[in-house]
């Protein structure tokens, strides 16, 4: 008898660029019929792509989390922080934004559902920077797993979500915790790990379903002599956006050489222009990179839930 295939949905970090995984997974859901639930065994994600990770896990409908995007979007990073400087954002100084409006957002969503609650295992990753560490949201999918279970989904999302630069760490306990992202923006060889280690799936039956945020080309580029200052040269957020990236892409290219290439799906896309995680101007443009990209991978797709 045949070992039963184990599907894992993992979806990357990148802030309101969220909306064109979220749009992806309404298309998979909508015009291939497939119950994103029932259909995966595993779900991880990291900062936004926790956001929808965990609505899925919960059994939300795909498409309100698709709407959540072009309806809360702005608001989301509109909040911003005074600073000393007036009309100025200095790092070193505080972060970018309040998280106010996603706070009650994610509380809106995910109300007082804690993380035991979650019958599916669910990975959130996030990074412990009182300790110096990485830190792991997880559902109990394992009897090891004593610290989580009653910790609300809310709050590990919104831990997830505490990007650098963008929002304060979030305090959880006596934890300080930041954004997955910083080193595990692409999830899917962590919960793949973790369902090879924890739960004895071989490696021969995983198929994971793995689904960025976009990739810009643009970085910094050495066509113009630059002042590589933390201030200016760098750009805080353009740098964090660098690194969050590069994760993200060595994500990919390890687990591409673990799996083979039927149990690998990535659906991504490059830009040469930009994508800042915090513009609700692209969303329209993402959603519409979105449905292009689906409509060209839609076969694949059929043949990875067949």
């Amino acid at each position: 008898m045949p070992s039963k295939i184990f599907r894992i949905l993992s979806i990357d970090g990148g802030g309101l660029r969220g909306a064109f995984s979220a749009h992806i997974l309404t298309c998979v859901s909508e015009r291939l019929n497939i119950d994103l639930y029932e259909s995966f065994d595993m779900f991880a994600g990291t900062s936004t792509g926790s956001i929808i990770a965990a609505a899925i896990a919960c059994n939300k409908n795909p498409a309100e989390i698709s709407e959540l995007y072009q309806a809360h979007g702005k608001h989301i990073f509109s909040s911003k922080k005074k600073s000393i400087w007036p009309g100025k954002f200095k790092l070193g100084m505080h972060s970018k934004y309040n998280k106010t409006n996603l706070e009650k957002l994610l509380n809106d969503q995910f109300g007082d559902t804690t993380l035991k609650d979650v019958e599916k295992p669910l990975l959130i990753p996030a990074t412990d920077i009182g300790n110096g560490s990485v830190h792991v949201f997880k559902s109990p999918y394992s009897d090891a797993f004593t610290r989580d279970g009653d910790f609300l989904v809310s709050s590990a999302v919104l831990a997830s979500c505490s990007a650098p630069v963008f929002f304060d760490p979030e305090k959880i306990q006596n934890y300080h915790l930041a954004d997955g992202g910083l080193w595990a923006n692409n999830p899917a060889l962590a919960a793949a790990i973790d369902a090879n280690k924890r739960l004895n799936i071989d490696w021969n039956d995983i198929q994971v379903l793995s689904v960025g945020t976009g990739h810009s080309r643009t970085a910094y580029g050495t066509q113009k002599k630059r002042n590589w200052g933390l201030l200016n040269g760098w750009n805080s957020s353009e740098f964090v956006d660098f690194n969050l990236s590069l994760q993200a892409q060595s994500t990919q290219n390890y687990l591409s050489l673990i799996l083979r290439k039927d149990q690998l799906i990535r659906m991504n896309f490059e830009s040469d222009k930009p994508l800042p995680m915090d513009d609700s101007r692209i969303i329209d443009d993402l959603v519409s990179r979105a449905d292009r990209i689906f409509t060209h991978e839609s076969e694949r797709l059929m043949k990875f839930f067949a």
